[in-house]
């Protein structure tokens, strides 16, 4: 029963790729595009005479993509940006595992190869064995893993039939079953075929053959995605020697895992070391020429992100700065990437208080994607709530002049007014889209749709209520220990009642940045509730002091929510 299914998987896998060829070579992963603040090796002597090439064919690579709005939009594409290559067959480089935060290389090859020798055996085992492999990637790339999972086991089985025990093939029939069972979190059992592949290829090659040294680099990232860093890092410094001596200092592969072996340094609290590293890998692309290519962008933006952690804003200004003249050079302001580049610099700027210059290119970002979004896009909304906030600040610094601070308020709720218009829009277009779905369930895109565009709602009625209180008190500064605030309140009632209503019942409240937005905002309120004119607010329809501090319990403690829904 076991043969006859998996013949059957094979050959509607196989039909399914065979009218979808021409596409599949194209696939690309999608990327999030929202920006979240918040030593080197040379032991071994390199070698000196010509270098092994990693990969010499190319069936399928995927190529990294352009930035997009959404983080996913579709499982396969999920999957593909999880795993952006695998080797199926026998391929000089074994499969070079990703998660979501590594990225894709030019060696990354996916095709069927030849063993170095240029010998293949040759028999029914064998023929099985490539027709499982082949099916099992494309049902995998589609998002069906259970019947991926069985041709996976089933090519493992022949190759060990066809080929031998201990035969290279196997080696490679254990990386693409680790790999599935790495991106379906079964662990338990990826690491046991991980560690065979690995013995078989040294038996095969040697201890510093180069398909080790890549299956190392494999065996470090499946230790980097569950955080065990200590094995990580033990299997890139061994990796990073061997491609040293075979491939050389200059070449990019050897780069690649020298930058993994600094993401993790970093997380082990080595920042020093971390930025050697990662220095050197981007060094290398751009005097191999990739100084513009994905890859390069994405190193540098993960240095970037080391220097803010570290609080070092200078050169993580210096840096996006790099980023952003490279991306108008090659891409021009027509293009996403680039304004995205720019939005992530006016950020770091903000929080290096240069305000002027982040107002002015958040102006400009926002005038790029009115060109090419549509004005409801929630990345229009996003770009306006920065700026409100940019000119939160900037009023802060002009409390002294009374009409241009009135003036730069005016506008800033005109920007948080149209974020939140727009968000709202998003929110009840993605509802509307789910009620006429022919599944109950959200998909991850229209999850990530709904967070971000909740995100962003609950966020502009926050600075909308700051807005307010600031408002008043610039006109009223006499009387500002006396003051009420209607109008901020009412902000902040709609701030509870939006997560209620998309929170709570599309079962957002679970995610972190939603959960401690609706905890600024019940904050706020209650710091407005404990005015000594706030008696009679129960009456009015608010709720009383002590049920927003018991809310603020219960979310701290972690309920959803117990307060009822009240109208100002």
């Amino acid at each position: 029963m076991m043969k006859m299914a998996l013949r059957s998987l094979a050959s509607k896998a196989v039909r399914s790729s065979s009218s979808s060829s021409s596409s599949s070579s194209s696939r690309v992963l999608s990327t999030n595009t929202r920006y979240n603040l918040i030593k080197s090796i040379h032991s071994t002597p390199a070698t000196t005479g010509p270098r092994v090439p990693i990969a010499a064919h190319h069936d399928r690579l995927f190529m990294p993509p352009p930035l997009h709005n959404s983080e996913e939009t579709s499982l396969a594409s999920t999957l593909a940006a999880l795993l952006p290559a695998l080797c199926f067959g026998l391929s000089l480089t074994p499969v070079l595992a990703d998660d979501a935060s590594t990225e894709v290389t030019a060696t990354d090859s996916i095709g069927l190869q030849k063993i170095e020798d240029g010998s293949v055996v040759s028999n029914i085992h064998t023929s099985k064995w490539r027709v499982f492999t082949d099916s099992g990637r494309d049902l995998f790339f589609q998002g069906k893993l259970e019947d991926a999972e069985r041709l996976f086991i089933g090519a493992l089985e022949e190759a060990r039939q066809g080929f031998g025990e201990r035969d290279p093939h196997v080696a490679s029939a254990c990386n693409n079953l680790a790999e599935l069972y790495r991106v379906k979190k079964a662990f338990d059992k990826a690491e046991p075929l991980y560690l065979e592949a690995i013995n078989i290829l040294e038996e095969s090659y040697g201890l510093e053959d180069i398909r080790v040294g890549a299956a190392l680099h494999n065996l470090g990232q499946f230790y980097l995605v569950q955080k065990k860093l200590d094995g990580a890092s033990a299997c890139y410094e061994r990796a990073l020697k061997i491609k040293r001596r075979v491939l050389g200092e200059a070449h990019a592969d050897y780069a690649e895992t020298m930058y993994h072996l600094g993401k993790v340094l970093h997380l082990q609290g080595n920042g020093k070391d971390a930025e050697a590293l990662i220095k050197d890998s981007i060094r290398i692309l751009e005097e191999g020429g990739q100084g513009e290519s994905f890859l390069c962008m994405r190193r540098l933006q993960y240095l970037v992100q080391i220097y803010i952690n570290s609080s070092n804003l200078t050169d993580a200004v210096d840096m996006q700065r790099k980023i952003l003249h490279t991306m108008e050079v090659s891409k021009g302001w027509e293009s996403l990437e680039t304004v995205i580049a720019a939005e992530r610099l006016a950020l770091i700027l903000e929080s290096a208080g240069s305000l002027t210059e982040a107002k002015l290119l958040l102006q400009r970002c926002l005038d790029s994607r009115r060109k090419l979004l549509r004005d409801d896009n929630i990345q229009i909304a996003a770009n306006m709530l920065h700026m409100a906030r940019v000119e939160l600040l900037l009023c802060s610094q002009t409390r002294g002049n009374i009409s241009e601070a009135t003036a730069v308020l005016d506008n800033t709720k005109h920007l948080l007014g149209n974020a939140i218009s727009i968000a709202r829009q998003a929110l009840d277009k993605l509802i509307k889209q789910g009620a006429n779905s022919k599944s109950n369930q959200l998909s991850k895109t229209d999850t990530y749709s709904e967070r971000t565009a909740l995100l962003i709602l609950l966020q502009a009625l926050n600075a909308l209520s700051q807005l307010e209180v600031t408002k008043a008190e610039l006109h009223e500064p006499v009387e500002k220990e006396t003051l009420r605030h209607p109008e901020a309140e009412k902000a902040l009632l709609d701030c509870i009642s939006a997560y209620k209503q998309y929170g709570i019942q599309r079962l957002l409240y679970n995610f972190g940045d939603i959960k401690g937005e609706y905890l600024s905002c019940l904050k706020r309120l209650s710091a407005l509730l404990t005015h000594p004119d706030s008696n009679g607010l129960k009456q009015s329809g608010r709720p009383s002091l002590q049920e927003v501090l018991n809310e603020i319990k219960r979310v701290e403690g972690g309920s959803s929510s117990s307060m009822p829904n009240k109208k100002p």
